[in-house]
C-alpha cells in the first residue's frame, strides 16, 4: 500500500499493530515499519517548525486527506 497521507499512515500502522498481536509479523519488522514512520512524521516537524518561523502557511500534502479544513472557531 502507496502511504500518500498522514490517515493512511495510521491505518497502515493499525494493520501492523493488529499484525503483531496475532502473531502474522516479525517483531523486528513492526519495529522498523514503526521507525520509519517516526522517522516520515519528523520530517513533516521539521517543515512547519520552519513554515512557523519563517511566518509560512505550507501545504504540505502529507497532512492532508483529501478533505478540507473546518475554519478555526474564534
Amino acid at each position: 500500500m502507496k502511504m500518500t497521507n498522514v490517515v493512511d499512515m495510521r491505518n497502515e500502522l493499525l494493520n501492523v499493530f493488529g499484525e503483531l498481536r496475532a502473531g502474522t509479523i516479525d517483531l523486528p519488522v513492526a519495529q522498523e515499519l514503526n521507525n520509519t514512520a517516526g522517522k516520515i512524521l519528523n520530517t513533516v516537524k521539521v517543515e512547519l517548525a520552519k513554515a512557523a518561523l519563517c511566518d509560512e502557511k505550507p501545504k504540505i500534502a502529507f497532512l492532508g486527506d483529501g478533505k478540507k479544513c473546518l475554519p478555526a472557531k474564534t
